[in-house]
């Protein structure tokens, strides 16, 4: 791909499931919303698709926000807001999937979810590969609420 190019940069639209990313084109450091690279200091990227899958790393602010660091496959980190989980059920490590990316140039956070979906203990009980987190179910928000 040509960086000089504008037709061959890929492009979103506002608020879809696609989330680009920059790569360093002398590097090759990813970078999420960056003037610089971090690495080398150069300005030139290249523009790429992610996979939109991730591992959340740590909390920002407070938990009412929801807002999470999360470390995507490709090797960036970004700041995104969790849905359809409450903040007390989110932790360290769980996988999130991108629900809704915004443009290159808008503001505003990604959306992400988490990628296993929660069960309580009473429906997982006496189910052959049931998964390893357990929760009450007055922990798990219902579709809808």
């Amino acid at each position: 791909m040509d960086a000089a190019d504008p037709a061959a940069v890929p492009t979103a639209p506002p608020f879809s499931r696609e989330l680009l990313f920059q790569r360093c084109l002398w590097c090759g450091t990813p970078a999420y919303r960056r003037s610089f690279c971090r690495a080398c200091g150069s300005r030139a990227f290249g523009r790429e698709r992610s996979r939109g899958v991730g591992v959340v790393v740590r909390r920002n602010g407070h938990p009412q926000h929801n807002t999470w660091y999360v470390a995507m496959d490709e090797g960036f980190n970004l700041l995104c807001q969790v849905t359809g989980t409450a903040p007390v059920v989110m932790a360290v490590g769980a996988r999130v999937t991108v629900v809704r990316a915004v443009g290159p140039l808008d503001q505003g956070l990604p959306v992400v979810e988490r990628a296993d979906p929660l069960r309580s203990v009473e429906e997982a009980r006496g189910r052959p590969g049931a998964p390893t987190r357990l929760y009450p179910r007055w922990m798990i928000r219902e579709e809808g609420a």
